[in-house]
């Protein structure tokens, strides 16, 4: 549907705002917001209405709806004084007071796109000098020899130690694209331009670092930069004691392997947000469905299926676009985002044995066959794919995560625990951390351990992304525990997110085959009407 007001018009299903027929680039949240805002025109939106449109009922401070209020007048070249466009109802909340012509059906339903800011497009990633331009639409990285800082000492072997083994690691990620060991080590210059390394090799992305010895200890300085501009993507620092840094090799490994894996995608779905709509490849709509995908809600969720559906028809052969449609079927079944969860989890097992037809070693497509078996309850064959993903990629935290998951429904929660640990300690700004979290509340429910379950699920619950089941682990606990009140309270979320919210849903999401646990849950729940 189609709105126009001022010299704006608002295209909903295609998630555009034009300001006299250019686009304009808006966030999410704020494009979600106005579209709250016009749609009930005639009416006062309350703060708790914008709460729960746009952050789905999570708990949220006043000034963070304050400043999407701030971020959508200064989009509609409106401010807090003039209000010519969103009006303050001082104490209760907003109205949209501009005339406003519509609603008008657009030509697609479908057609979701992402606003833009109109302009020139960027130039290819390299010149004609140096390297012919990879062919490949994947991102590109080159890890170069680490820089050695002072001192003669033999582990000085170590600057060139670790950037081959994260060589190594790096290249196991079937959606980078590595340059090889023999080339990179050809840039062994201290303060190399990065944007002149990635005009030579073609690549998009440089990870460098130092190593200092000092007395008795080392820090190892690592940055992941953007050739393009040169900008700085992620930074990490990590001291360790000399005679512990070889024994921590594997460690320090994993831990950039994960960041990489988090930073690199986050940065290609903002790159691709700023790009026309028409112009984007596979990669770019997969890692722009990739940044709805973890947002778990309804409305993301779908968006995410859409550009994952365009990913593939752009790229018939793109396994990664088959698994992220497995990934959001999964979803609309696991969360119940669909009256039809047998379809969804049908089409979740279909897309996820597509993925596998074209790349089975890629770690995402057997990680989404072994969330598929979550939906069956088949919990045996889930372990079998999701230690495969596991084998091609040691340092998958969301597979950890999900390994843990695993666990605690067959009755497991010491293992739970470890590969949980594992998972946060790779992966602490993960988009699925309120899972992790949940995970190891249920895994302390399952041990008996309810103060600490209770203590976990208000961190899971608190975490952004947390959806209602993740609220309905806090009920659980909080109820085990005996504090009746938290567990009220956390009952009223869940009934203002999902109204129709029970135990049958629960236990549909999580099969426990531990029948201590089942029942312990059971009870918990039906103290509070569920």
């Amino acid at each position: 549907m189609r709105y126009r007001f001022n010299d704006f018009e608002l295209d909903a299903d295609k998630f555009e705002l034009r300001q006299n027929g250019i686009l304009v680039a808006v966030e999410p949240q704020v494009f979600a917001l106005l579209r709250l805002l016009i749609e009930r025109k005639e009416q006062m939106v309350s703060k708790n209405d914008i709460v729960e449109t746009i952050w789905d009922g999570r708990i949220v401070s006043d000034s963070s709806v304050a400043s999407r209020i701030r971020l959508a007048r200064k989009v509609l070249g409106d401010d807090g004084v003039s209000q010519h466009t969103i009006r303050t109802i001082h104490g209760r909340g907003y109205r949209f007071i501009a005339e406003v012509a519509g609603p008008m059906e657009t030509d697609s339903s479908r057609d979701i796109t992402v606003a833009i800011q109109a302009g020139p497009q960027p130039e290819n990633e390299t010149t004609g000098t140096g390297a012919e331009p990879l062919k490949t639409t994947k991102p590109s990285i080159v890890v170069l020899p680490f820089q050695h800082l002072g001192g003669g000492t033999p582990d000085a072997i170590i600057a060139d130690a670790l950037p081959h083994e994260l060589i190594q690691a790096l290249s196991r990620l079937r959606w980078l694209f590595v340059i090889a060991r023999g080339t990179a080590f050809r840039f062994r210059e201290r303060d190399t331009d990065v944007q002149m390394i990635g005009r030579t090799l073609g690549v998009r992305y440089c990870l460098s670092g130092s190593i200092e010895f000092s007395g008795p200890n080392v820090l190892i300085l690592i940055e992941l930069s953007d050739t393009k501009d040169g900008g700085v993507v992620w930074s990490d620092s990590i001291l360790s004691a000399i005679n512990n840094v070889h024994e921590i090799r594997a460690d320090i490994v994993a831990r950039v392997v994960s960041s990489v894996e988090t930073h690199i995608p986050l940065h290609e779905a903002q790159n691709a947000s700023l790009g026309v709509t028409e112009s984007l490849d596979a990669w770019a709509f997969y890692h722009l469905g990739l940044q709805h995908m973890y947002r778990f809600n309804k409305r993301d969720n779908a968006a995410a299926t859409v550009l994952f559906e365009r990913a593939v028809a752009q790229d018939p052969g793109f396994a990664r676009g088959y698994a992220g449609l497995s990934f959001t079927h999964f979803q609309d079944a696991f969360v119940k985002y669909t009256d039809d969860t047998k379809a969804s989890a049908s089409h979740a097992l279909r897309y996820a044995e597509r993925s596998l037809e074209l790349d089975p070693l890629d770690p995402f497509a057997n990680f989404t066959m072994g969330r598929y078996f979550w939906l069956e309850g088949t919990l045996d064959n889930s372990f079998e794919w999701l230690d495969r993903a596991l084998t091609l990629s040691p340092n998958y935290a969301q597979c950890l995560y999900s390994h843990a998951f695993t666990d605690v429904l067959s009755g497991n929660p010491k293992s739970a625990i470890n590969y949980v640990e594992e998972a946060t300690n790779l992966s602490p700004l993960d988009p699925l951390l309120y899972g992790m979290r949940g995970v190891r509340a249920l895994s302390l429910v399952t041990e008996g351990n309810f103060e600490q379950a209770a203590e976990w699920s208000e961190k899971a619950v608190r975490t952004p992304g947390a959806h209602y089941l993740i609220t309905m682990v806090a009920v659980i606990a909080h109820s085990l525990v005996g504090d009746d009140e938290k567990a009220s309270f956390w009952a009223d979320i869940v009934r203002r997110r999902k109204s129709d919210a029970c135990a049958d849903q629960f236990f549909q999401s999580f099969p426990f085959t531990d029948l201590d646990t089942r029942n312990r849950v059971s009870k918990a729940l039906d103290r509070f009407g569920f």
